[in-house]
């Protein structure tokens, strides 16, 4: 392993905490965004989103998505020994773990559950192409919700936990921009279809920042040597 140090400039070092730590950032951040959105003015355009919105929808299912990328970047941190991705899963981790919070305090804040039976379905409107869930009464299995969310398989996060050295890097780069490609199409949707700006907001800044991630990412597989 390496002695977990980024240099930002010649001559200085960013010090990159232990794993542990990155999980009590994560939450700790997560507590802080859900802490300013209950004590703050929520929702520009002063939208109550209700049951079966497009709002409520992106932020149940992007939810779980972040839930999975977090445990990626996590297992991927410590493992790694290259520096520039430990760093790219650090900001994964910890940015990924601030929205679940403040995700999680969109729906507090319109009284609905966190939770429902039929993800994706939200999508169906939007007018990005990229219409997903069941048609109407169907109710998707947890494997079909994953492949069209572009999240790793039960298999596949055994097998990223149980990789190392240059197959564990290159594991975690081929699912993650999987993973970012299933996102931006659900952000996208979001921003077609939520009637609050914030959600709006949000999403457009996922688009942007997955959007970047993916271009660092598939950098990263070239100068790694990782397979097609």
């Amino acid at each position: 392993m390496t002695d977990g140090t980024v240099g930002d400039e010649p001559g200085t070092e960013r010090t990159l905490p232990p794993w542990w730590v990155v999980l009590l950032v994560g939450l700790a951040i997560a507590a802080v965004a859900f802490a300013i959105g209950r004590f703050s003015t929520f929702g520009i355009a002063g939208s109550t989103p209700g049951e079966g919105s497009a709002d409520a929808g992106f932020a149940r299912d992007m939810q779980m998505h972040h839930a999975q990328a977090v445990d990626m970047a996590m297992t991927i941190y410590a493992e790694t020994d290259d520096d520039e991705l430990r760093a790219l899963a650090y900001d994964i981790a910890t940015g990924q773990s601030s929205q679940r919070g403040e995700m999680l305090d969109w729906l507090v804040r319109w009284g609905l559950p966190q939770y429902d039976d039929q993800p994706m379905a939200w999508m169906a409107a939007s007018d990005s192409g990229h219409a997903h869930g069941g048609t109407e009464g169907e109710t998707l299995s947890d494997e079909e919700v994953r492949e069209q969310m572009g999240m790793a398989s039960d298999a596949e996060l055994a097998a990223l936990k149980a990789a190392t050295g240059q197959q564990a890097d290159c594991s975690f780069l081929t699912l993650m921009i999987r993973h970012h490609e299933g996102a931006i199409p659900m952000a996208e949707a979001a921003v077609d279809l939520a009637s609050d700006e914030r959600v709006r907001t949000v999403a457009q800044t996922m688009i942007k920042g997955q959007s970047f991630e993916i271009q660092a990412m598939t950098s990263m597989q070239e100068r790694l040597g990782c397979g097609g």
